[in-house]
């Protein structure tokens, strides 16, 4: 199916999020759509689904025009959505979610969940999903849970299919799993609209390129553009693709881990028997595929553990068995690897999650009282500084882009004085121009003799702020390295395979 967006324009209020943007997706096509976060990519999408009306332009469908009053229209018309956060009910089973909606029925209008169970197991033979029918949603991996998004999609017949940041929750097995399935569905005629901001992913499998900036279309490209042609095009400017830093000079142990072990809830240690030092100005970042215990070992470090045994000591103040609240105030700074779950309050202003590390004094609350004034004037100037494009400061956190509401996240945390920052996934869904951001002041961070610990999934991130690299595997310590360790040795110490560095642990 040829799908062409005409002159779409879409504002909120004085915000114009879409200004007349030209788009066409050929039959059988991967088409990206390249941004800087916030550039209005979503927007657009969720116009074409019927999710927002445009104030003006046109979508067609094989040349006939489009009036959607809402997604049910769009999907009958053949438009598939998979979003960025995803429209699963986390209690039912796969079947349940994937007939959710047009449930099939059989006489006197019992739901037919046996029919609903065959299309999953047929949609699933057809591109080797391997996903059970039977499944409660909640208990399945972010990567599993994900094809269940495109089932349900593809039960509905859809013959264009828009993926909204599909990696940006992904570990890199699970991204170069999703790569493969957007190829099968282009080979079976679907035709796919890509949003992304991650360069590799856009080379890899677009066909063509549209590149917005601002809410307005600033260019095409081809796949074979380099990473620097497609970073100045998405965000107007030359971009850092590496980042800059000087050695360590860290001398002195600030973080000290010992024996470190945390239980789950059926006893398992999903942490097992870890130790590690970060010295003072000294980036140590955590490397492996998630789910090795790497999520658990930040949170022990938070206090946000209960089932937790070893010794964390911060500058010789013992911080095990502390409350998050003492922790805090102790100067930790955490960036959690779910901004959404842990990191804002999503019905909160954005000025308000700015000051949520600090509202219990001054300068923001005095006699139980929140100072406005000198809430609105920090929350202007961290806005301005970091970056963020809210509509205003008043703004709900929700509503902001993924890339905003991170940079949101980053600018409370570093906007207080700091004795360790722990950063876990820092620029997951996050663009080009924010990582280089982002980059730099977790670089500034440790310049100033800040102990830091980098939680990352994407070895590039981890090679390019890495002091030292320590490697997880199943909860225990494989092994803590250089940071110019290549990655051919990194992968395979993720793998579970030891390997020669200046530090060795069983």
């Amino acid at each position: 199916m040829k799908l062409e967006l005409r002159g779409i324009t879409k504002r909120f209020g004085s915000l114009v999020a879409n200004d007349h943007i030209d788009l066409v997706v050929e039959p059988g096509e991967i088409h990206c759509l390249l941004g800087e976060n916030g550039a209005g990519k979503s927007t657009l999408m969720n116009v074409l689904y019927g999710l927002y009306r445009a104030e003006e332009g046109t979508i067609l469908l094989d040349d006939q025009p489009q009036l959607f009053d809402g997604p049910g229209e769009a999907m009958r018309a053949g438009i598939g959505m998979v979003h960025q956060h995803f429209m699963l009910v986390p209690v039912f089973t796969v079947a349940e979610n994937v007939m959710l909606g047009h449930e099939p029925t059989r006489a006197g209008g019992r739901l037919d969940l046996d029919a609903a169970r065959a299309m999953v197991r047929d949609i699933s033979a057809r591109f080797g999903f391997d996903v059970d029918p039977d499944a409660v949603v909640e208990e399945l991996p972010v990567g599993v849970q994900q094809r269940v998004e495109i089932i349900k999609a593809l039960s509905r017949d859809a013959k264009v299919l828009v993926f909204d940041e599909p990696t940006a929750v992904l570990t890199p097995q699970e991204t170069d799993e999703l790569m493969g399935i957007m190829r099968q569905l282009k080979a079976a005629g679907t035709s796919i609209v890509f949003i992304t901001h991650k360069l590799r992913e856009v080379r890899e499998v677009a066909d063509r390129i549209t590149v917005i900036r601002l809410g307005k279309v600033v260019g095409e490209a081809s796949p074979t553009a380099s990473n620097a042609e497609l970073a100045s095009l998405m965000v107007g400017r030359a971009v850092e693709l590496t980042v800059a830093k000087a050695p360590s000079t860290g001398t002195q142990d600030a973080l000290v881990v010992e024996g470190l072990t945390v239980r789950d809830a059926s006893g398992q240690p999903v942490v097992d028997d870890v130790s590690f030092t970060v010295r003072s100005g000294e980036i140590l970042a955590i490397a492996g595929v998630q789910g090795n215990g790497q999520t658990e070992l930040t949170e022990a470090l938070l206090g946000l553990q209960e089932r937790v045994a070893g010794r964390i000591r911060l500058d010789g103040a013992e911080l095990a068995g502390a409350t998050p609240r003492r922790i805090l105030d102790a100067g930790v700074g955490f960036v959690p690897e779910d901004r959404t779950e842990d990191g804002l309050v999503a019905g909160m202003t954005v000025a308000e999650n700015l000051m949520l590390d600090r509202s219990s004094g001054a300068p923001f609350v005095r006699r139980g009282t929140v100072q406005r004034a000198a809430l609105r004037d920090f929350a202007a100037e961290k806005v301005a500084q970091y970056d963020v494009r809210p509509a205003s400061i008043d703004a709900q956190a929700g509503q902001l882009s993924g890339g905003n509401q991170q940079k949101v996240v980053i600018a409370r945390e570093l906007s207080r004085p700091l004795r360790l920052l722990v950063a876990s996934q820092p620029t997951r869904g996050v663009d080009v121009g924010s990582i280089e951001f982002i980059h730099k002041r977790i670089v500034e961070t440790r310049d100033e003799g800040v102990p830091v610990v980098v939680v990352s999934t994407e070895l590039d991130e981890v090679s390019a702020l890495a002091d030292r690299i320590l490697v997880m595997y199943r909860g225990r310590v494989v092994g803590i390295v250089a940071g110019d360790t290549p990655r051919e040795v990194l992968g395979l110490m993720m793998a579970g395979e030891h390997a020669g560095g200046e530090e060795h642990a069983a």
